[in-house]
């Protein structure tokens, strides 16, 4: 692979993409639990603080290399203690069965990292009793020396805010666009039976025409012809649409910026049965348009059956 330095001098190689086994080490404090979950949010197998002489076995359990497009991130530390200094050794061995894997090491500088151990009320995990943060920093540099020297990405996460960090990531081992690593889910729900707690958007349409006061669409849904054709023909909701799309354009590049993996849109209105059916399907197809990986369900539609 060749080496090259990131927009933030960060040292990497090319060809990270590649990898089906990432291996994520370094400081204590520099990010490595906050990488785990990035690579969670990719799709990879993740597990913290695996010891390294189990880093082949669990490849292999995984599927790596049978064509099974599973990938594999784990943590190894020196939470390990004695276990992690056959780190290397686990790597040759990966190197030996054919697992294209990649190293990376996350650092920051000891003042950032004893002050965000202050901040957090922790104690380091190799500090021995008795012993000064500031000096289990340093014992645990000293002992990474040999590791970093053969990272294939160093990243310094001193300036870093946890969204850059996933987002240096995301650049360099996945080969989705980004908008197509947030997973969006739309749903409509009917406030009578409750406001839905996992919404991180919520739009209330309860302030147009409600089809149930017309007897011919009482029994429809939203997924019915005619209900649809009756809200979407409204000058009430062409307005609306409107306003909600051009909301959707300069909120959804935000969420995609901070590195959201899940993000959820309710649509509500009284029963859950016609006008929010309607506009979530109309949500969801407008999302998918733009590129996003959308899924869409109606929480409550099955009560109108009961």
């Amino acid at each position: 692979m060749a080496q090259g330095t990131g927009e933030a001098g960060h040292l990497f190689k090319e060809g990270l993409g590649e990898a089906e086994v990432v291996v994520i080490t370094g400081m204590s404090g520099a990010g490595r639990t906050e990488a785990m979950h990035t690579f969670e949010d990719l799709g990879y197998y993740a597990i913290d603080n695996l010891p390294p002489q189990l880093l082949c076995d669990l490849a292999r359990t995984v599927g790596i290399g049978r064509g099974t497009g599973r990938r594999l991130a784990a943590v190894c530390d020196l939470r390990s203690q004695g276990l992690f200094d056959d780190l290397l050794g686990a790597l040759d061995e990966l190197d030996a069965a054919g697992y294209p894997y990649a190293l990376v090491f996350l650092d920051a500088s000891d003042e950032v990292l004893l002050s965000r151990f202050s901040e957090r009320r922790r104690r380091h995990p190799i500090a021995q009793e008795g012993e000064p943060t500031a000096s289990a920093i340093g014992r645990e540099r000293a002992q990474l020396a040999e590791v970093r020297e053969r990272a294939d990405m160093v990243i310094d996460t001193t300036h870093l805010r946890t969204s850059q960090l996933a987002a240096q990531l995301r650049e360099s081992f996945s080969e989705l666009p980004d908008d197509q690593l947030m997973e969006v889910h739309v749903f409509s729900f009917g406030f009578k039976y409750g406001r839905p707690a996992e919404a991180d958007l919520m739009m209330d349409v309860r302030f147009l025409p409600n089809p149930y006061y017309d007897p011919e669409m009482r029994h429809l849904s939203g997924l019915d012809d005619k209900v649809r054709d009756f809200v979407l023909g409204r000058d009430e909701t062409k307005g609306f649409l409107d306003a909600w799309y051009a909301l959707l354009d300069v909120v959804m590049p935000g969420y995609v910026a901070e590195g959201k993996g899940l993000l959820s849109i309710g649509l509500g209105c009284t029963g859950g049965q016609h006008r929010s059916v309607v506009l979530a399907e109309r949500t969801a197809a407008y999302l998918k348009g733009l590129g996003y990986r959308v899924s869409v369900t109606h929480r409550d539609l099955w009560r109108a059956r009961t």
